[in-house]
């Protein structure tokens, strides 16, 4: 089945939630009923109007995020993966993700992802502590997360990841331990841990980001997130939990497809307002306007990836997975060794006790110290 067509990944997004977080700087508001439902006639018009062009691939993952995509209806989410279904050619152990926020979520609309195709949520807790939760500016407390979790349990979901974020406002080591405690016991397959980043033009920007937040709760010391990043590690291998990329774990045969596309550069198509696509190494996005999107789904930062961009991406991608990358692969990519690009930097992150060529030389993977300063590592095979 599918025999000759090439995988791609397809993203779906969906720019509503209920309440703007604190501290995200995604595409996403808050809208009114009406406004949401033109959208996703617009959306599916796109998904129609554009399939065409990808007639030879097949779609081996779908991933609705946002924003909140649980805000929508359940027959608004059953239409825009019909309408991926009737326009797109499917694989046939095709992975089906949607991002749910707790208190989103209820029987009927669960039933309704079910009959959709859906086998794979995204649960955001974030934090099971309630306190940490309110300063986050979250729509939830954490018995309103279990609730989400339970039903979709009942639903029949055999594969849900709960997003967490450590280095949250007033956190302790102890908090952040408790949450990932608590997490793990609820036995999903998959769990996101990230830290807490200040973006810029988000509330917590005005108040944490020169360093000072005068009547609010403060950040961990750089101190305490790194005992909380080592703490990640450390427990959820503890509880069975696969690294298998800096801020990914997975029970075995559980790590999200979708993601993984992205790190290895997978053909990826993106639909919706803000959506970004990376087809034969051409990347662009789509506008982030709605009367623009509306009209004539206009596509913004247009750039066909050079020869060195491509080769930059994947390797500080590629590294971000616990497996590394295949030297032959870069070969087969880029028609020369890896070796001849980057002898010098090799052999200095090899040295340093940050890289190691494993598997009899055909494979490259961070040490554990190279993915704790991974930020560092990766930025050294920019050319």
């Amino acid at each position: 089945m599918n025999d000759g067509l090439r995988p791609l990944g397809i993203y779906v997004h969906i720019p509503f939630c209920r309440q703007k977080c604190l501290y995200c700087d995604f595409l996403s508001a808050a809208a009114p009923d009406a406004v949401m439902g033109r959208y996703v006639d617009v959306l599916c018009r796109q998904m129609m109007q554009e399939a065409p062009q990808y007639a030879g691939f097949a779609v081996r993952t779908v991933f609705v995020g946002g924003g909140t995509p649980s805000i929508l209806t359940g027959l608004q989410m059953r239409r825009i993966l019909g309408t991926i279904r009737d326009n797109f050619t499917l694989s046939g152990n095709i992975e089906i993700t949607v991002e749910c926020n707790p208190g989103t979520l209820d029987d009927e609309k669960l039933a309704c992802y079910r009959q959709a195709g859906v086998n794979r949520l995204s649960i955001g807790l974030q934090s099971a502590q309630d306190d940490e939760l309110r300063a986050l500016g979250r729509i939830h407390d954490y018995e309103t997360f279990l609730k989400s979790y339970r039903a979709a349990r009942r639903a029949g979901f055999s594969n849900i990841n709960i997003d967490l974020l450590s280095a949250l406002p007033g956190q302790t080591l102890e908090g952040w331990t408790d949450t990932l405690r608590k997490a793990a016991a609820l036995s999903p397959e998959h769990i996101s841990a990230y830290s807490l980043i200040i973006e810029e033009g988000t509330p917590f920007y005005a108040r944490y980001g020169d360093g000072s937040a005068p009547g609010f709760l403060p950040l961990p010391s750089e101190e305490e997130e790194r005992r909380m990043y080592e703490r990640t590690e450390e427990f959820l291998r503890e509880q069975g939990y696969c690294r298998y990329e800096i801020s990914n774990y997975a029970r075995p045969g559980y790590a999200c497809l979708h993601n993984i596309g992205y790190w290895n550069r997978t053909d990826y198509v993106g639909f919706g307002l803000g959506a970004s696509s990376l087809v034969d190494n051409v990347r662009w996005k789509m506008t982030q306007d709605m009367q623009t999107y509306e009209k004539n789904f206009e596509k913004t930062e247009i750039q066909r990836l050079s020869w060195m961009e491509q080769v930059e991406e994947f390797m500080f991608l590629g590294l971000r997975m616990t497996k590394g990358i295949a030297v032959a692969d870069f070969r087969r990519l880029f028609g020369t060794g890896i070796r001849e690009v980057y002898q010098d930097t090799l052999c200095r992150l090899e040295r340093d006790g940050l890289l190691l060529f494993f598997d009899d030389g055909r494979r490259i993977r961070l040490t554990k110290r190279g993915v704790d300063i991974s930020n560092y590592v990766l930025a050294q095979f920019l050319l």
